[in-house]
């Protein structure tokens, strides 16, 4: 079993995270925050890889041979339902970034008093 995958998915939050904690602006922040959930991507499809495995699909072709392993599919469903939420997270945190830019004028997060209109 390779522990390169699970380093990889390391790498990328860990960059993610360092993007959103050292952000000077909103939309910066959601891209390091977007690219921090990519890791997580990389992580489930690491997890439900098995090597010469192969899809769980059922069709009118005969069968694979008994005892061939296969990968799991929940894996791979939740790896898509990661990435829809993760796109749908994305435009929200966007929408308010320009809602924001639009009642205050700026985008820095330091500039931004608390509860004020």
């Amino acid at each position: 079993m390779s522990h390169l995958p699970h380093l990889v998915a390391g790498y990328i939050l860990l960059i993610g995270l360092y993007g959103v904690v050292t952000s000077r602006d909103l939309v910066h922040a959601v891209v390091c925050l977007s690219v921090a959930q990519s890791g997580t991507y990389v992580l489930l499809l690491a997890i439900g890889y098995r090597y010469g495995a192969t899809a769980p699909v059922f069709s009118d072709r005969p069968p694979p041979p008994a005892g061939r392993p296969v990968t799991d599919p929940v894996v791979q469903a939740m790896a898509l339902t990661d990435i829809v939420v993760g796109a749908t997270v994305t435009a929200l945190l966007l929408a308010l970034a320009v809602q924001i830019a639009r009642r205050r004028g700026t985008l820095d997060p330091g500039g931004l008093r608390s509860l004020e209109p």
